[in-house]
């Protein structure tokens, strides 16, 4: 009877074994050779399993010495894949890698927990190491800034204030430069040079990421304006500009430009600036000494008092206007962390091709619903099963889906958790489902 009781539990033990679920983790680096310094490398990171996933990976951080890494943004690519002759589907991350330096960069084994369906617990899987080098392009001098893409556009617009240009009146430079594959922060600014006749009045660069309109990563974009205002009347010339970057496509150099901008200004009776320069040129002419009255000695004086306490002010304002950022910048991290955008990129994601549910998985781990979307209702099961069925039919199960959305908020409301109790409970279980 004690052989066939063991013989009982091995059998039992071993069939729980084999009804575990799998999780597979894959890395890979694109591309694989002819990568540049200012070039990027997407480390590509799929996680797999054989069932679903209740709840979103958790990824590891990732840090190179010479170069810049981007983390995943929250959006990811849905996969299915064979494996060792049995299905395995999940999702596909990618890290953004710019090298700064021309050298080798070792990727270590990264280490991912989720928890798929029907395990007894989290589950961690381990990518392999992988290696790549960064050259520098031909034609770039060591510690030259370096603006690699796939393709570039280099465009201007020029907007005057009145036709034709007389003195007062004022031209507005626009420059717009969109490179493929490059991140937007690292678009070289133009050099807009003062031009003597012309006050010179620059605004804000706007930088933006440019995408396939579904958080794909497409390149970057940044549009430069600048504002003359004619001081002088005169014939007047915007000097061309050109930008140099390293060609992915071609392996080559490159060279974008905008021709120079040419324009008359006349004169105006009718404009009277502030300070009448052509007064102050006639009296410079006129005079060969200049004579300083006690008036203005004590102006002057003035003015170097308030130089110079702007100039040890400088600190502060610097410190303060850092501060302001960083309070902006938190305040925009958390909005981005937060459970509301998330639930505002599931529509968005359920009408993409193709589908996904990162943006529902993330919503229910920061609204704190526990994350088991089995008590999401019968509608939520019907889509898993559809989705991950031997005989998917999920179109059907998403459009609906989408349609029960406000129900789904009002169900997980209700299964929002309780305010944890002053004394621990005599019992203690850990939920696995909470992050």
């Amino acid at each position: 009877m004690r052989i066939i009781g063991a013989l009982l539990v091995w059998l039992l033990s071993a069939t729980a074994f084999a009804d575990e679920p799998l999780l597979r983790v894959q890395a890979r680096v694109q591309p694989v050779d002819s990568i540049m310094v200012g070039g990027l490398v997407e480390l590509q990171l799929d996680v797999l399993t054989d069932t679903w996933f209740t709840d979103a990976p958790t990824l590891p951080d990732l840090t190179l010495n010479g170069a810049l890494v981007m983390p995943p943004n929250g959006h990811a690519q849905h996969l299915n894949q064979t494996l060792d002759g049995k299905s395995f589907n999940g999702m596909r991350y990618s890290y953004l890698i710019k090298p700064s330096l021309a050298q080798g960069f070792d990727i270590p084994a990264l280490t991912v927990r989720a928890t798929p369906a029907q395990a007894n617990g989290p589950l961690s899987a381990q990518s392999q190491p992988l290696h790549f080098t960064a050259a520098q392009p031909p034609g770039f001098q060591a510690g030259e800034a370096v603006l690699v893409a796939s393709g570039l556009r280099f465009t201007q617009q020029t907007f005057s204030s009145a036709t034709p240009l007389k003195v007062g009146d004022s031209l507005t430079r626009q420059l717009t430069l969109q490179a493929d594959g490059a991140l937007a922060m690292s678009l070289p600014t133009p050099s807009m040079a003062e031009v003597s006749g012309l006050s010179r009045y620059p605004k804000a660069p706007q930088v933006s990421t440019l995408d396939d309109g579904r958080g794909h990563f497409n390149g970057g974009q940044r549009i430069d304006t600048v504002t003359y205002r004619i001081d002088i009347e005169g014939h007047y010339s915007l000097p061309p500009l050109q930008v140099k970057w390293w060609d992915a496509s071609s392996q080559q150099t490159r060279a974008a430009q905008v021709p120079a901008i040419t324009f008359e200004a006349v004169a105006n009776s009718a404009y009277h600036p502030v300070f009448s320069i052509s007064e102050d040129l006639k009296k410079l002419g006129q005079q060969d000494r200049v004579h300083l009255s006690g008036h203005w000695l004590g102006w002057l004086a003035l003015l170097l008092i308030v130089g110079l306490l702007g100039y040890f002010a400088r600190p502060l304002v610097l410190r303060a206007w850092l501060a302001r950022q960083a309070r902006r910048q938190a305040r925009q991290a958390a909005w981005m962390q937060s459970a509301d955008y998330a639930w505002q990129q599931i529509p968005a994601q359920i009408d993409g091709k193709p589908a996904q549910l990162s943006a529902l998985y993330l919503w229910l781990r920061r609204s704190h619903q526990g994350l088991k979307l089995t008590h999401l209702g019968p509608r939520l099961q019907t889509l898993l099963r559809a989705c991950y069925g031997r005989t998917p039919t999920e179109d059907q199960a998403l459009r609906q889906l989408k349609q029960s959305l406000a129900t789904l908020q009002s169900q997980a409301q209700r299964h929002q958790p309780s305010a944890t109790p002053a004394l621990r409970p005599l019992n203690p279980v850990h939920d696995k489902d909470f992050p």
